[in-house]
């Protein structure tokens, strides 16, 4: 499984190369749809650490 910091450093990548037009118009369909799936495994990544993080400080508060 990828982690949360590969995803993000991809998804940059992807960024960089359409921002210097440096990406055809073929391969444009294929990184989009690989960014949008990077970016649901790092928001899946978020939620799942913000739950962890509420249950430590509600575990905590005890």
């Amino acid at each position: 499984m990828i982690t949360y910091t590969e995803a993000y450093e991809e998804l940059q990548e992807i960024v960089r190369k359409m921002e210097n037009a440096d990406i055809s118009v073929d391969e444009l369909t294929k990184n989009i749809e690989r960014a949008a799936e990077l970016i649901r495994i790092c928001k899946d990544k978020l939620g799942k650490t913000e739950a962890e993080v509420n249950k430590i400080i509600k575990d905590n508060e005890k």
